[in-house]
């Protein structure tokens, strides 16, 4: 009996790494210049008599290294609702009705745009993972995707509420694990970020929720991910080698989120970025010395864009090349802050770039590589990546 198990157990687990076979993004049609924001900002928010605030606005604006943002939110939506503009006014109700809706639909957005990539019959998804952090409900976003959809009812499903920025990674260790762990399986991922739950006015006691104005954006992400890809059908852009997952010491309530009457409110430490830069060496050492690798410019970079300062502290702290972050600076500049999506835009912004580029492999050239997503807790995702060679991708799309 024991043996018959451990066939059994074994004819479940599939005999490859992990990959991602297919990406798709998403974003609200509403675009914001940042240029413009803090004016609209201060006047949609009835604000404009705050002067100085609206200086210490602009600067953080200026310095945020973002150039547009996507935002489901118009001056129109905000103006029926005046109670979200405020400060801190019971508006959850207002918030809700529109992310319950509006999450699941963005990422459908992005999803059949991964499904159409992928080539595959939506029939032949095992799992679903679902990740927010704007709103809950029950049944959740998850269910309400099957249904849009139109997935199979006893698709195995995974909805991951609440998780912050750094979830990205968080996805892609779990789906990793379910793809590995499951002969034939073939896992949705999608990460749907929408800034209503967040919006609010400006306030001079609260200036780390300032800081999220000028960062926050929506943005849905998708991809799909399975083992042993089909060489007729299936084209892997990236494999999943490894996935872990750590809280940094002495980092308690650096990053933190509280859901309240009046939505999600955000609060931040100054001191973020030194933390991350401080601790990051010790992830990557930990990840990649069973490879063999400790020169950290020859991977390729995707890291979570929480803002321009923790690109810098982290750069400068492990002496990358100005390069290495380019596929991140530029999601950051064009889409900002997207929550748990923005390493899913990354991940597609490097294969289309290296493709573009005549790179000979999905990473920029490279080989491996690494994608760290950060967030509340002070928590940080590591997940090592092993590129494809393009002309092998090609040649089988």
């Amino acid at each position: 009996m024991a043996k018959l198990v451990t066939e059994i157990r074994r004819s479940q687990r599939a005999e490859g790494p992990a990959a991602v076979l297919a990406i798709g993004t998403a974003t609200p049609p509403n675009v914001v210049y940042q240029a413009d924001y803090p004016d609209y900002y201060f006047r949609i928010t009835r604000s404009e008599h705050l002067a100085e605030l609206k200086e210490k606005f602009k600067r953080m604006c200026d310095k945020s290294m973002i150039r547009k943002r996507h935002m489901y939110l118009t001056e129109e939506i905000l103006r029926e609702n005046p109670k979200m503009c405020a400060y801190m006014e019971a508006s959850l109700d207002a918030r809700q009705d529109i992310v319950v809706v509006e999450v699941p639909r963005l990422g459908k957005e992005a999803a059949v745009k991964a499904i159409k990539e992928w080539g595959q019959p939506k029939s032949k998804i095992t799992h679903l993972v679902f990740c927010t952090t704007s709103g809950v409900d029950m049944p959740g976003a998850d269910y309400q995707l099957t249904k849009l959809l139109g997935l199979r009812p006893s698709v195995n499903r995974f909805m991951m509420y609440q998780q912050g920025c750094f979830a990205g990674g968080t996805v892609l260790r779990l789906a990793k694990d379910l793809a590995e762990n499951n002969r034939g399986a073939r896992v949705l991922v999608v990460c749907s970020e929408i800034t209503a739950v967040t919006f609010r006015g400006p306030s001079d006691s609260h200036l780390d929720s300032m800081v999220g104005q000028a960062l926050f954006a929506d943005g849905a992400g998708a991809i799909i991910v399975g083992a042993d890809p089909d060489p007729a059908t299936e084209r892997p852009l990236f494999e999943l080698v490894s996935a872990s997952q750590t809280i940094l010491p002495d980092s308690e309530g650096a990053i933190d989120g509280h859901l309240r009457e009046v939505g999600l409110t955000f609060h931040l430490l100054k001191d973020v970025p030194g933390l991350i830069s401080k601790n990051i060496e010790k992830s990557l050492t930990e990840a990649f010395k069973p490879l063999g690798i400790s020169d950290w410019n020859s991977l390729f970079w995707i890291a979570h864009p929480g803002g321009p300062a923790i690109l810098d502290q982290v750069e400068a702290k492990l002496a990358l090349n100005e390069d290495k972050m380019k596929a991140t600076r530029e999601v950051l500049s064009e889409y900002g802050n997207m929550s748990s999506a923005c390493v899913l835009f990354i991940l597609d912004e490097m294969r289309r770039r290296s493709a573009e580029e005549g790179k000979a492999t999905t990473g920029e050239g490279l080989e491996w590589g690494v994608l760290f997503g950060f967030g509340p807790g002070l928590t940080v995702e590591t997940v090592v990546l092993h590129s494809v060679p393009i002309s092998a991708a090609a040649a089988t799309h």
